[in-house]
């Protein structure tokens, strides 16, 4: 079995590397290929994968190049990992829409959407390549905005499937705080990608006891501290939203916040410096502890549970992105929703959910309108497509900032637009 990962210079990657390595049964990889064009950083990650599939005993070969069509060929999953403009492009994501008083952030806002901007094209290409030289495998997405990014892929008609960290790291969470072994904690999970919530926290499975009021009763400070959300609210609400819903919840809250400190995009710059230090080292074999504050906590068990569902056609349950089909009846087939599904050879089907209470229903059908607004802009560039996707955004809505952040997104993203 030979997995290739797209953007494997990345400092998330060790992470992943520990995965593989500690879930060889679940996922017995052969060859793992390693694919970034930053030469230096590559190595330094190859290095530090070798010594971590020494140390743990995993028999695997791990590969780098930097050469994409030798490194997917022959691949039966590419993962998808990568971040088109780097952390600069990720600062100014964070940074501009701030004054205009609209969040800064990275996958959501305007900043998302100079995200997808960039990121679409590229993606697309690179699946194009894959297909070319690895015609059966699947593309596993972790490249944010993940929800357009897969939308832009299945519409494109490649074999892929949307992966985040959101839902594992609920899971894992509730589990603690109700002193269960994670794989008894199955969510009732909904939504759209960085906007879902938790519906009900069964326990044993699909059809199991539903503990989310003792779970709310019991550990709601914990709960809401976890979301930087007021208990009340979470009580009122009776389910638990993803940390992005404060974005929405608590908008105006949030801005000034990000306007009293440091870019998170800046904070990783600092953190990577020091992480990309210590993989130099010869004697690491293991991820370091700091990796843990970088992002994606739980990305690598996620990631192995979905690739060798789909390789191994296990038919297991997992949260994934993939199209809507009639999941969410106001939604049209063709969007791509994140919630639980069963995962197997022939691909993902989403497990059927309970309806969804207007409260939240609302809020999905206004930014499912604007990724399908916001897929058209990345697909076929122009400023009037970038200005209606904004307008669209439930976080934006105001023709005056609508207008003044299409010139800010543009200015800042000029480079990697092929049209402005």
């Amino acid at each position: 079995m030979k997995l290739a990962v797209v953007g494997g210079g990345s400092t998330y990657t060790p992470e992943l590397i520990d995965g593989f390595a500690r879930l060889r049964e679940t996922l017995p990889i052969e060859e793992l290929t390693l694919i970034d064009p930053a030469a230096d950083r590559l190595e330094l990650i190859g290095a530090l994968a070798r010594r971590i599939f020494a140390r743990q005993g995993h028999p695997g070969r791990v590969v780098t190049t930097g050469d994409l069509d030798a490194g997917v060929a022959g691949a039966d999953a590419v993962l998808l990992q990568l971040r088109v403009g780097g952390q600069a492009a990720r600062q100014q994501d964070e940074t501009w829409p701030l004054e205009c008083g609209c969040v800064g952030q990275e996958t959501t806002g305007a900043g998302g959407l100079a995200k997808a901007l960039r990121t679409v094209p590229v993606v697309l290409d690179i699946a194009d390549r894959v297909r070319r030289a690895a015609p059966d495998a699947w593309i596993v997405d972790f490249t944010n905005p993940v929800g357009i990014v897969t939308r832009a892929l299945l519409k494109a008609g490649h074999r892929a499937v949307g992966l985040c960290n959101v839902a594992i790291g609920f899971q894992r969470r509730f589990a603690a705080l109700l002193d269960v072994a994670p794989a008894d904690v199955h969510l009732d999970h909904v939504g759209l990608n960085h906007l879902t919530w938790e519906l009900g926290v069964r326990l044993g499975g699909p059809g199991g006891e539903d503990v989310l009021p003792r779970l709310l009763a019991e550990h709601g400070d914990a709960v809401a501290a976890d979301l930087s959300l007021p208990r009340p609210l979470l009580e009122r609400l009776g389910v638990v939203p993803s940390y992005y819903l404060r974005y929405y919840y608590a908008h105006d809250e949030v801005v000034g916040e990000l306007r009293q400190k440091p870019s998170r995009a800046a904070e990783v710059a600092a953190m990577e410096r020091e992480l990309l230090a210590l993989y130099a080292d010869p004697a690491l074999d293991t991820k370091p502890d700091l990796l843990a504050k970088r992002g994606g906590a739980f990305y690598s068990e996620a990631a192995v549970a979905l690739a060798s569902s789909l390789l191994r056609g296990t038919g297991d349950v997992q949260v994934v992105n993939a199209f809507n089909n009639g999941t969410l009846p106001f939604l049209p087939d063709d969007a791509v929703i994140e919630t639980q599904a069963t995962v197997g050879a022939e691909g993902v089907a989403p497990l059927p959910v309970p309806a969804l209470d207007p409260l939240y229903a609302g809020l999905v059908a206004g930014v499912t309108a604007y990724e399908d607004l916001a897929l058209d802009a990345a697909l076929r560039g122009g400023r009037e497509r970038v200005f209606r996707a904004l307008l669209a955004h439930p976080l934006i809505g105001q023709y005056a900032y609508a207008e003044a952040l299409t010139d800010q997104l543009i200015a800042h993203n000029r480079e990697h637009l092929a049209w402005a």
